[in-house]
């Protein structure tokens, strides 16, 4: 992400989001998923995060379904990225 190759879309709820979030990530909620939501990557990788890697998994599937080529996620979401040692922001 640092390299700016990614586009992060964080699948998790708003509240969820305001308590951490993953920097430069965007929130596209799977509550209310819609795949046009999710802004154009110009160039970028789409990669679809959650808390765990499960709702990440299922919005790939509907973008995918809705015709787009989105077929990344990033397995173990949130709790994953923090034992990387990967840094997070409060407040969304």
């Amino acid at each position: 992400m640092a390299e700016g190759r990614y586009l992060l879309v964080d699948v998790r709820e708003p509240n969820e989001v305001a308590v951490e979030a993953y920097p430069d990530g965007v929130v596209v909620p799977l509550q209310s998923f819609d795949p046009a939501a999710i802004p154009e990557p110009q160039g970028k990788q789409v990669v679809f995060a959650c808390r765990s890697g499960k709702r990440s998994v299922t919005a790939s599937l509907a973008a995918q379904a809705a015709g787009l080529p989105y077929d990344k996620h990033l397995a173990g979401g949130i709790i994953g990225w923090k034992a990387a040692g990967l840094p997070t922001k409060t407040g969304g």
